[in-house]
């Protein structure tokens, strides 16, 4: 059991290598929702399997094995691995839990800041523009949805720029993208191989905005040229939007630019298939095992609950 446990804290730390490929073999909208499902799959499979790990260490003491009605505290093969593998267990779940509380307290406040400053103000449609001297523009998620802008990046761009960055904008808004960065946040404090798969699925949600407004606009240096202004722009500012809401200025901006400037790649069937193979199968054999050590530790507690014959 505790074999099987052990396999769904392992494999996540052989992903964020295929997360770099897969941003590099895939179109970006395929690359995102790949990247997403796999991450939340490992780390519900990673939590799991750290839940199991401490109830298993917890029934193996006598005055928990009598809470859960056990007959005799849960046997295992080995003690010397099952307690240490436990409190370590214990120790990962408690510390994920504690940072998870304190970036979602700090996120909402953001969001709840941002959410009123642009509710005051008046809109033009879905634009929000907010006096300010420090350039900055997102998509603000919520009911409805909106692109907040500071006067001082207005300021910074050019016409055609700045209807490049709201087309931008819009396609995060239209996408969901907030959706996906919020699964991203939550998959790697479940487990510290998944923050790298976290930055892949923040710049995988830049690179599907850039190609749709590339698309709206019908001008891919245009487009460019727009975000890498705004990101320039925004160098010497501090943005104070929540960090699921997401903006046009952030991850890697001259790989992304660099993206837009090349023409689109066609990109090789074979190994697009065979990257989002070897994701499914680390998904795949994630989950199952924690399934497995799952199962196995509930047939040994019904076993210690003399419910069954061994």
């Amino acid at each position: 059991m505790t074999a099987l446990l052990l396999i769904p804290l392992l494999v996540p730390f052989a992903v964020p290598p295929l997360a770099r490929r897969c941003l590099d073999r895939l179109a970006p909208v395929t690359a995102l929702w790949a990247l997403t499902l796999a991450a939340v799959v490992l780390a519900g499979a990673s939590v799991a399997a750290l839940g199991a790990l401490v109830l298993t260490g917890l029934l193996k003491l006598p005055v928990f094995a009598g809470l859960g009605d056990l007959v005799h505290p849960l046997r295992t093969a080995s003690d010397l691995v099952v307690l240490p593998s436990a409190a370590a267990a214990t120790g990962a779940l408690t510390v994920g839990a504690w940072t998870l509380g304190r970036s979602a307290l700090r996120q909402l406040r953001a969001f709840r800041a941002a959410r009123s400053q642009a509710d005051r103000r008046p809109t033009a449609g879905d634009l929000c523009v907010i006096e300010s001297p420090h350039p900055d523009a997102y998509a603000l998620p919520g009911r409805p949805h909106r692109i907040v802008v500071t006067t001082a990046m207005l300021r910074s761009l050019g016409a055609d720029e700045r209807e490049a960055l709201f087309a931008h904008e819009r396609a995060h808004n239209a996408g969901g993208h907030h959706r996906f960065l919020v699964a991203a946040e939550l998959a790697a404090h479940c487990h510290p191989g998944l923050r790298p798969v976290r930055a892949a699925i923040a710049l995988a949600v830049e690179r599907a905005a850039d190609e749709a407004a590339a698309v709206v606009v019908g001008d891919r240096r245009l487009t460019a040229r727009a975000i890498a202004r705004a990101a320039l722009a925004t160098q010497a500012s501090h943005s104070t939007r929540p960090d699921f809401a997401p903006a046009a200025t952030t991850g890697p901006v001259p790989q992304r630019v660099a993206a837009l400037l090349a023409a689109p790649a066609r990109r090789p069937r074979a190994a697009a298939s065979w990257i989002a193979l070897l994701l499914t199968l680390c998904a795949t054999a994630s989950a199952g095992a924690s399934a497995a050590g799952v199962l196995d530790f509930h047939h040994e507690v019904e076993v210690a609950q003399g419910e069954e014959p061994r």
